[in-house]
């Protein structure tokens, strides 16, 4: 019983976490991209929206995001977009494949470089 509570509080942990982290890098990407309501970023659904909006495309595509297979392509272009605001290689998205480092890629896209940069040269 103990068992069984202990992994459930465990994994509800490590979702705040993994929330709180792409919260994170949406709202800081949206703070260099001078988007708007950055603070919807931490609200379920419409941090889609945000990621449209920052990617400057249509407002259908977070419809997209949400039908089963036709969301991969959705999300790659949201990203792609995301990372044409951010001035960074649309190769970027390559990296979202590599196991592991998927996971540090809205990281990198968040804090390196990008618009906010450029006006330190």
């Amino acid at each position: 019983m103990y068992d069984e509570t202990i992994i459930i509080i465990l994994a509800l942990l490590l979702s705040a976490i993994v929330y709180a982290y792409f919260a994170i890098c949406i709202q800081t990407i949206a703070d260099k991209t001078k988007t708007p309501n950055g603070w919807m970023a931490w609200i379920p659904i419409l941090n889609i929206l945000l990621m449209v909006q920052i990617a400057k495309l249509p407002f259908w595509m977070v419809i997209l995001a949400f039908i089963p297979y036709i969301n991969l392509i959705a999300l790659i272009l949201i990203w792609g977009g995301i990372l044409d605001a951010m001035n960074m290689s649309k190769w970027t998205l390559v990296l979202f494949l590599v196991p592991l480092v998927g996971i540090f890629v809205p990281a990198y896209i968040a804090f390196a470089g990008g618009p906010a940069s450029k006006s330190y040269y």
